[in-house]
């Protein structure tokens, strides 16, 4: 699996500046996790944050979940000595940074390039460390092609609702939800299918934000599962009650994924010598092809991704 394939169903926000609510993150069964340093840390607490997010970083006890900070936009003062000390301070334990409110390609080219001097200054190898992108205006909306094509570090695009809203003027102050008075399909419809084309075209992943309603999990199943029917990969959680309900609606059932597999192994053989070199071939009541072997790579890799194990392998046919 490549760094761009990770597991991504999960991705829990956690403020840098609040070691109860890291340590607790340690625990949760999530595929990532980011240590905020932009929006959940006040100003006056930034240089305070880094520190504790490079300590908590260094401390371990992640697992495999993927180990992300979030640092500031690069319109302010502290985006520079976030990089810098992060990296500085616990780069070999970091897996990505997240570059918040991204609007142009030279943005992450930026970040690439400051990576890249880190890590030889630092003995790291080189392009260890990834980059996710942001993605949460009108601007960043418009330009997110030649975003997505701007580095080799992209991992991921990430939809950022709250500041898109506002960034559009959406009449709503409910995070994710449909604005008042549009009763005639999805507001967000667009705006996802935009982003996960970008992402797709260019190998990387595509993530939902959060849903801000932590008690509402009808409408956080209704939400993640509009991102999930659409083929993103992940959704942000921010609180432990949300981390059970997003990993299961972006992991495909046992019965899809068996099924994958299934028709992976099945057009292997029937495409090989020993299997009659055909191209189009009959699984149960299904006629399965090229075509069908791209969709099932997908939920596949989804499943694998998840930790799922086969219960029903497929079987070539006996003379």
């Amino acid at each position: 699996m490549t760094a761009a394939q990770r597991s991504r169903r999960s991705c829990l926000a956690v403020p840098g500046s609040a070691p109860r609510m890291i340590e607790k993150a340690r625990g949760l069964p999530v595929d990532q996790f980011f240590l905020d340093l932009e929006d959940a840390v006040a100003p006056l607490a930034k240089a305070e944050a880094r520190g504790a997010v490079v300590d908590a970083l260094n401390a371990g006890g992640w697992g495999d979940k993927i180990r992300t900070v979030r640092v500031n936009a690069l319109d302010t003062a502290w985006t520079y000595r976030d990089v810098v000390d992060v990296v500085e301070g616990a780069g070999a334990a970091l897996d990505t940074l997240m570059l918040p409110k991204v609007s142009g390609a030279d943005q992450v080219r930026w970040l690439d390039l400051t990576l890249f001097q880190l890590e030889k200054a630092l003995g790291l190898p080189a392009s260890s460390i990834g980059i996710e992108a942001q993605i949460e205006d009108a601007k960043g909306l418009a330009e997110v092609d030649s975003i997505a094509a701007s580095s080799s570090r992209l991992e991921a695009l990430i939809f950022g609702p709250a500041d898109f809203m506002a960034s559009i003027n959406m009449p709503s102050l409910v995070v994710g939800e449909q604005p008042p008075g549009y009763d005639v399909g999805d507001a967000y419809h667009y705006v996802l299918m935009r982003l996960l084309t970008a992402a797709r075209a260019n190998g990387l992943q595509a993530v939902d934000g959060p849903y801000l309603q932590i008690r509402d999990a009808e409408g956080l199943r209704r939400v993640a599962g509009r991102s999930a029917a659409l083929g993103l990969d992940g959704k942000w959680v921010l609180h432990p009650a949300q981390v059970d309900e997003v990993n299961g609606i972006f992991s495909p059932n046992q019965r899809d994924y068996d099924r994958a597999e299934n028709i992976l192994d099945a057009y292997a053989w029937y495409t090989s010598d020993e299997g009659g070199r055909r191209g189009a071939v009959m699984l149960g009541d299904e006629m399965i092809d090229e075509a069908s072997r791209k969709m099932a790579l997908v939920v596949a890799g989804k499943g694998r991704a998840a930790g799922l194990s086969r219960t029903e392998p497929w079987q070539p046919p006996q003379d």
